[in-house]
């Protein structure tokens, strides 16, 4: 997959100049990340708040970290993970709605995974007490990689869809346009004329923008949930922003200030500070760490009111690498898309090999397989956000201090996918500018509205590159590991 630059690899003098080009256009574009020493302000007077924090002259703003030149991407395997959206979109919205299969399927991991069985257990109360919330939201991002088969030819194999908190839709709507511009400086305007315009921030927004409509309260407010340490808030102020455009009220709450000022009336509206709350759209609360007693406590306040929730719980247990691992078992996917066969085919189409861990013969011999060759393999917690998965001898350890206990049904295991590398410069704030082998991840956002049976929307609403150097095998932008990057279609 070489890309039409990679003469430009071994210009050296080129590069340093595109490379001051490129980090001035993300400045300019707005691709920015607040500092890790002063992760909840974005202003330099930051600094006469926090003095520890800083030496002389350091900022508190900074470009988010990206390529230098766009990566190459397989046209065919680009334009297959935006047809196959819409189906991924039905499916995670049929799982969320499905109580029996979400219990069977998520019934062993609840038995060991504290994380997952609070979100169960929240899932079930509200079921129980009946749902006051009739319009649903999904935003998700189906996440792939291009693996090279024994004859080297690439194929598009899902790494995991995410429905809760999917990032860089705002920030990745900006970066096609410094990718631009760098091509132009090195001379290659024809190339970057090819760029693909790319905007998931405002797909996003439409799809928040519609369900706060069929909400149906004018002076009710869409509620952002964010968390404690917001070093990523100019990727939700894209979003936030495209809402603003469009005459919706938006307010930032974290967990905290739902449990304090968050209420329910008879009607199970929800009020934030007297202010009627229409949407909720988590950028928190995908991880453990995320909560304690009073976040707990906040969640099921939010679960409980007819709020449009983004996600509401079922559809982020609808997320969880157990389900990932179910949907692959045969005749599963016709059981959840009945008379959708075409759509069936192309789920499956992009799956790569899952197994189970549960107790049992199967298990056993699952594990012993890993064990045995754990560089075939990935094996994956019921955990978002990047930097999680275990691999080659981390792998062999975990599996065989866990083999024989019920904790290892807290895991999946999954053919580890092995793209072809390329060559490309990582630009991070503060790093030498150097060369790296690098391999690509290619996330497609999907948006969909649900109120009552009838399905109002369904769409792809954008995509989001990452790419990362060779060495490191886990993690995401947010995670420090992976950059921002965009698609050059070959």
């Amino acid at each position: 997959m070489a890309a039409p630059w990679d003469d430009v690899l071994r210009d050296k003098s080129a590069i340093q100049e595109a490379a001051w080009v490129a980090v001035d256009a993300a400045l300019l574009e707005g691709v920015l990340m607040r500092t890790e020493g002063e992760p909840n302000a974005s202003d330099v007077s930051a600094r006469a708040r926090s003095r520890d924090a800083f030496g002389p002259g350091q900022a508190v703003v900074n470009y988010a970290p990206f390529t230098l030149l766009p990566s190459a991407v397989p046209s065919a395997l680009f334009e297959q993970a935006y047809a196959v959206q819409q189906d991924f979109n039905l499916l995670v919205d049929a799982i969320s709605q499905n109580k029996e299969f979400l219990e069977h399927t998520l019934a062993s991991t609840v038995k060991v995974d504290d994380f997952t069985a609070r979100l169960f257990r929240i899932h079930m109360q509200v079921l129980e007490e009946g749902l006051a919330q009739s319009v649903f939201l999904g935003i998700n991002r189906s996440d792939y990689m291009f693996d090279c088969g024994v004859d080297g030819t690439p194929a598009l194999k899902q790494i995991e869809i995410n429905t809760i908190a999917a990032s860089f839709g705002g920030l990745t709507s900006r970066t096609v346009a410094v990718h631009g511009r760098v091509l132009k400086v090195l001379g290659k305007s024809k190339e970057a004329s090819r760029l693909l315009p790319n905007n998931p921030s405002k797909g996003l927004a439409l799809g928040i923008a519609k369900a706060w409509e069929l909400y149906g309260s004018q002076s009710a407010v869409v509620m952002f949930l964010v968390e404690e340490v917001q070093r990523n808030i100019f990727d939700q102020r894209c979003v936030e922003n495209e809402l603003w455009n469009r005459n919706i009220r938006v307010i930032r709450k974290r967990f905290r200030d739902v449990f304090e000022k968050g209420s329910l009336d008879d009607a199970k509206r929800l009020y934030m500070d007297g202010q009627e709350v229409a949407v909720v759209y988590y950028r928190e609360g995908y991880v453990p760490k995320n909560y304690d007693q009073q976040n707990w406590e906040a969640r099921l306040l939010l679960e409980r009111s007819r709020a449009v929730k983004c996600p509401d719980i079922a559809t982020q247990l609808a997320g969880t690498k157990k389900v990932q691992q179910e949907l692959s078992r045969p005749g599963t996917l016709e059981r959840l898309l009945p008379g959708r066969a075409e759509a069936v085919a192309r789920i499956r189409a992009t799956f790569a090999g899952l197994y189970s861990l549960d107790m049992g013969e199967e298990g056993d011999k699952i594990a012993a397989m890993a064990i045995a060759d754990p560089d075939r393999f990935v094996l994956k917690p019921q955990r978002e956000g990047g930097g999680n998965n275990l691999y080659g001898e981390e792998l062999r350890q975990v599996l065989e201090k866990i083999r024989d206990s019920p904790e290892r049904t807290s895991y999946i295991l999954m053919d580890k996918i092995k793209p072809q590398p390329a060559m490309n410069y990582l630009l991070r704030a503060h790093s030498p500018l150097q060369v790296s082998e690098c391999i690509s991840e290619l996330g497609i956002f999907g948006v969909y509205v649900r109120q009552g049976k009838e399905m109002v929307m369904n769409k792809a609403a954008g995509h989001l590159l990452r790419t990362k150097a060779i060495e490191h095998a886990d993690g995401g932008v947010a995670a420090g590991v992976a950059v921002l990057d965009t698609p050059y279609l070959v």
